[in-house]
């Protein structure tokens, strides 16, 4: 027995009680659940549906098991009529693949691109959808955040230059933009909370905290919250010097205004004493 896993991105954020409501699936959905369609459920969808398994989660990541290329995209189309956050320009733009092997002759492995397992548990598929989906999900904030962070070097770039041209909006800008990245790493990808079967069932637990610190993802999240602090700071320095720069500029124009009547009043005794 094999299954293939492919982690994609499908947007910024999925409503798994819209796709459930779509399905019949009687249940409500909190942010720490993902939303399993398994064949079931797949085959108004794809032709051949069997031993196929979709995991959607809110913060935006799907994981597809044992699909096809054009069955991957079959499926994000049927999904983008149901959520409209599905977003095509993230299809394939963020990647990972992992497999699963169930051989009882062979001795239990595990790695960066494969498992193997001398039995099948029902905890597999959900344990390693669970990590993918948070692996490709935190590989598209620290894409973001270098760009970010290339963005903000030019900036420092021109300020070594002796030119500080940050608008407000800028500035409030980077600012949300970081601040979101938080909320991506926290709350949306839920990175330091668990799955429920993990307190249910020890092999589960062990498991996730194998594959946890094999793809790294407690250092990842800390990376990630060292840059946005680091972001934050500096964009707190750039805030700080603008409104010093603004200060400067008032006080500079508060003089030249009282110099201006100053000249005035001065010309205005002179006219008068002639």
């Amino acid at each position: 027995m094999q299954a293939n896993f492919e982690a994609l991105i499908l947007g910024k954020e999925l409503n798994l009680n819209k796709v459930a409501q779509h399905f019949a699936i009687n249940r409500k959905f909190k942010w720490e659940d993902s939303l399993v369609l398994d064949g079931t459920y797949l085959r108004s969808i794809l032709p051949d549906s069997e031993h196929k398994v979709v995991y959607l989660f809110y913060f935006g990541s799907a994981v597809f098991i044992n699909f096809e290329h054009h069955e991957v995209i079959q499926v994000v189309r049927y999904l983008k009529e149901i959520e409209p956050e599905v977003d095509f320009s993230y299809l394939f733009k963020y990647v990972d693949h992992y497999q699963l092997t169930i051989d009882p002759c062979h001795a239990p492995t595990l790695s960066n691109d494969y498992i193997i397992a001398n039995k099948p548990d029902e905890y597999h598929l959900e344990i390693i959808s669970i990590i993918l989906a948070k692996s490709v999900a935190l590989e598209k904030v620290e894409i973001e955040i270098g760009v970010l962070l290339d963005q903000i070097e030019s900036v420092i770039d021109k300020l070594n230059e002796g030119q500080l041209e940050v608008s407000d909006k800028k500035l409030a800008k980077m600012s949300a933009n970081i601040l979101g990245f938080k909320l991506d790493t926290i709350s949306y990808i839920m990175l330091l909370d668990k799955p429920d079967i993990t307190w249910e069932n020890e092999e589960a637990g062990k498991l996730f905290d194998e594959l946890m610190l094999l793809f790294e993802l407690n250092d990842r999240y800390n990376n990630i919250h060292h840059k946005t602090a680091v972001l934050m700071d500096i964009t707190n320095v750039f805030a700080g010097l603008a409104q010093s720069s603004r200060g400067t500029r008032l006080e500079w124009a508060v003089i030249i205004l009282i110099a201006i009547e100053i000249v005035l009043s001065l010309f205005d005794m002179f006219i008068k004493g002639i």
